[in-house]
């Protein structure tokens, strides 16, 4: 596996657009938030069917989505996986309480559709395609890049 200090800098080759940087920096956020929020919707019933228990420990398929992501954020860095971890714990925490108040599947849709929007049209001002066309890996970088890009700054 690539050290995430050259898989940072493949990414940030069609990233150079200051303006392309600052949509990434809202967008790519959003998207993570509103994927967390997309696996939310999914009923809690559908892990009691599969499993036949009823006392699950894990009763989020949120959380059971981040683990692949999770694996892949630990072996790239400890510092980038706890990053990404307690974001993902935010994300939870934010779209269980906007589920309160909106229809999660709905508002996650949304936010997913035009937060791609927004992303399709930095890659068209920066007049590169999207990283994750060349290897979609560049998805989980992509989160971790804005979080880095925001701590050097």
């Amino acid at each position: 596996m690539k050290p995430i200090q050259t898989w940072y800098e493949e990414y940030a080759e069609s990233h150079q657009n200051a303006v392309n940087q600052r949509i990434h920096f809202i967008c790519v956020p959003l998207i993570f938030f509103s994927i967390v929020g997309l696996f939310m919707s999914i009923p809690n019933t559908v892990l009691v069917e599969l499993t036949g228990k009823e006392d699950l420990l894990i009763s989020n398929w949120a959380i059971v989505a981040m683990i692949l992501p999770s694996i892949f954020y630990l072996r790239l860095s400890l510092k980038v996986f706890l990053r990404m971890i307690v974001f993902a714990f935010l994300c939870m925490v934010a779209n269980d309480l906007l589920s309160e108040y909106v229809n999660l599947l709905w508002f996650s849709v949304i936010v997913f559709a035009l937060a791609w929007v927004g992303q399709f049209y930095g890659h068209h001002l920066e007049g590169k395609k999207p990283s994750f066309l060349k290897d979609l890996q560049f998805l989980l970088i992509g989160p971790a890049w804005v979080f880095e890009k925001i701590r050097m700054k």
